[in-house]
């Protein structure tokens, strides 16, 4: 791939490809985190294919770990493992589940799902690498459902107290969670002056604009003085037709007409 539009349109078929012979629901928080994971994965992540344990990687926890089809093509399509892995998703003795997983998958760093301990393990990875004297960031993306999990609040507090500016924090707000609106289940705004007020560098933009991303990504691995978030507004089911913005795709998996629409675009 040669830019991180390129690499988006090709997660984005392999996720509806996957979703649908799976028949497996997140289609709509996999669309809403493509952008992100395609720009991070194609511009900003200090990661190699061939040394997938190196000391001096980058670091990327999913937290929102439902959303694994989007890193598992964003990994196959970067060379970390065959693209033929993708076809075992969801299938018994497959290497691919649902949720991201760590074990035997070159590339993911922790196996995630169970909402809200994301950030916690990243600060604990991201004091190791200081305390190693080694130059590397560790970035998480969450999604602003698991901003309700104390656990979450927590490791924002411990992670400005101890100063940590090599950890960066991606909310992934949708605005939509598994029973109604995020508004209406706890309503979490004004978010970004929440994170500030734990000490929190913070930023707010389109989490869909590649150009934003990308120069906001590199802002933030530049920060010396606290950690930093980074709140992407997105939309639950971007460019699904029918189901962008809709409760009902966190749980229906692409039709197959869907497919036929994805590759004719």
């Amino acid at each position: 791939m040669t830019n991180s539009k390129e690499l988006a349109t090709q997660i984005r078929k392999d996720v509806f490809s996957m979703l649908n012979k799976g028949q497996a629901s997140h289609v709509g928080g996999c669309l809403s985190c493509l952008d992100i994971v395609s720009v991070l994965y194609q511009e900003i992540l200090n990661i190699k294919p061939n040394k997938p344990k190196s000391p001096n990687r980058d670091r990327l926890i999913l937290s929102s770990g439902h959303n694994g089809p989007t890193v598992f093509s964003a990994l196959a399509n970067k060379g970390f493992f065959p693209k033929s892995w993708l076809k075992t998703f969801t299938q018994n003795k497959g290497k691919i589940s649902v949720h991201i997983d760590s074990h035997g998958i070159p590339g993911v760093e922790l196996s995630t799902g169970s909402l809200g301990h994301g950030l916690s393990v990243g600060v604990g990875m991201a004091m190791s690498l200081r305390d190693r004297a080694i130059k590397a960031h560790v970035f998480i993306i969450l999604s602003d459902g698991e901003m309700n999990a104390g656990g979450t609040w927590e490791a924002m507090t411990f992670t400005s107290h101890h100063k940590l500016n090599n950890i960066i924090a991606i909310v992934d707000k949708n605005k939509i969670q598994s029973f109604g609106r995020t508004k209406d289940v706890i309503d979490l705004d004004p978010l970004g002056e929440k994170w500030k007020s734990f000490g929190w560098k913070v930023y707010e933009i389109d989490g869909h604009n590649h150009k934003k991303l990308g120069e906001t990504f590199l802002k933030a691995k530049k920060s010396r003085t606290k950690p930093v978030v980074i709140i992407c507004n997105t939309i639950k089911g971007k460019g699904l037709e029918g189901r962008e913005d809709q409760l009902i795709s966190h749980y229906r998996p692409p039709t197959d007409e869907d497919i036929k629409k994805v590759m004719e675009e």
